[in-house]
């Protein structure tokens, strides 16, 4: 793990509006990572972004000093204005090598969400880490961190209490949602059709909401969940010429800039005066300010929700321990997994190596002497030489791994 390293800025140290600031579009994700790779000779790296996290996974020989993340975040080019950069800078949280590991353990295991024990942040970093794969970002090493991140995660959720009566953030915004007066199977306006939108809707949908108007910037995702609660898909660009009111809506999108502001609301309302309700989780946040000072809404947004999880914090304290401790037993054991796959890929040229000479024997050095064999004797000959073969190629890799277990 000498080379692991992470560079996190997270809702512990910087506020979540600013830390809005730090998203990555998707489009221009693949981009921004290509610049960083080249230009700070980093080999593997993914990006993973939720509504209180940005967090860069990479491997490089660099020190991770103040030089490194300004010259990292330059390089990123997010368009920061200069006091942006200073803050983030002094609020960064940097990780390297086994420190960086217990991080990315804790994370994937909701110790260091904004609510301890919801499991969504598993299915982002998978989701991240799988984005950032198929486009060519990671490789093997990687891959093995990954292995490893959802082997733990599991064994904590399964094996503790950790989990047990969540209260995520979709969750709590639910709680929230339900706390208010509702109308009879009220109008929902659901933007974006992410993860997050998309376990909030479910909630609705478990209890009897079917009334659903699904908007994304890609009309087939929005056409997948609109399907799945039985309502209607409409492109994003769609939004502002929606004709059909609404009482509630639900949006969490990643757009850096606010996708409802006070002139889209002017017409979505289309003329209704009655108190709405808007469940903005999105980070930045989606709906403007000017909306949320000059409208009569109920405004539940995850910021709002950070005083019930600091609560939650303190009543899964016990089982923060029982994670740990398997936390502790993951990355023991992933050093020895390390090793052992060094050896393999060290060894990889063996079976080559021996099928050449087993090729050179057989039809160089012993070719006139074989020659001569019947064909019942040739037989055994080969069988014999597979035989070999077979052994000569194991048993290194079975003695190195024995000696590795034995001297560590």
């Amino acid at each position: 793990m000498e080379y692991l390293k992470i560079i996190a800025f997270t809702h512990k140290q910087i506020d979540l509006k600013a830390l809005g600031k730090l998203v990555i579009c998707e489009h221009t994700l693949d981009d921004r990572l290509r610049n960083i790779q080249s230009e700070l000779n980093i080999k593997e790296i993914f990006y993973v972004g939720t509504c209180n996290r940005v967090e860069f996974i990479f491997t490089s020989s660099a020190e991770l000093d103040k030089t490194f993340i300004s010259r990292f975040l330059h390089v990123l080019d997010m368009g920061l204005p200069e006091e942006y950069m200073e803050q983030f800078i002094a609020n960064v949280s940097v990780y390297e090598k086994e420190h960086a590991f217990n991080h990315l353990l804790r994370t994937s295991c909701s110790l260091e969400s904004l609510v301890v024990g919801e499991k969504e942040i598993l299915a982002q970093i998978r989701k991240a880490y799988e984005a950032c794969r198929v486009a060519g970002f990671t490789s093997d090493y990687m891959r093995m961190i990954m292995s490893r991140v959802v082997k733990t995660a599991k064994e904590v959720y399964t094996h503790t209490n950790i989990s047990k009566n969540p209260v995520s953030v979709v969750s709590l915004a639910y709680r929230k949602l339900r706390a208010l007066t509702m109308c009879t199977n009220p109008r929902l306006l659901v933007i974006g059709a992410g993860e997050t939108n998309k376990n909030i809707a479910q909630y609705l949908k478990k209890h009897k909401y079917s009334n659903f108007s699904v908007f994304n910037r890609t009309i087939e995702k929005a056409e997948c969940l609109a399907k799945d609660l039985n309502g209607k898909a409409y492109p994003l660009s769609a939004l502002a010429d929606f004709e059909h009111g609404f009482d509630v809506i639900i949006t969490c999108t990643g757009a850096t800039e606010p996708i409802i502001t006070e002139e889209v609301y002017t017409k979505l309302l289309n003329g209704d005066t009655g108190k709405k309700i808007i469940v903005d989780l999105a980070i930045p946040n989606d709906i403007a300010p000017e909306v949320v000072k000059n409208f009569p809404i109920h405004y539940i947004e995850v910021e709002s929700l950070k005083e019930t999880a600091r609560k939650n914090i303190q009543e899964r304290y016990d089982e923060l321990v029982n994670a740990e401790h398997i936390i502790d037993e993951n990355i023991k054991e992933f050093e020895s997994v390390l090793r052992q796959r060094k050896i393999e890929i060290a060894m990889s040229d063996v079976p080559k190596k021996i099928k050449e000479i087993k090729h050179t024997a057989i039809n160089g050095v012993f070719a006139d002497e074989i020659n001569t064999l019947d064909d019942n004797s040739r037989a055994v000959l080969e069988r014999v030489m597979d035989y070999m073969e077979k052994k000569c190629i194991t048993i290194p890799m079975v003695m190195a791994k024995e000696i590795l277990v034995k001297h560590s």
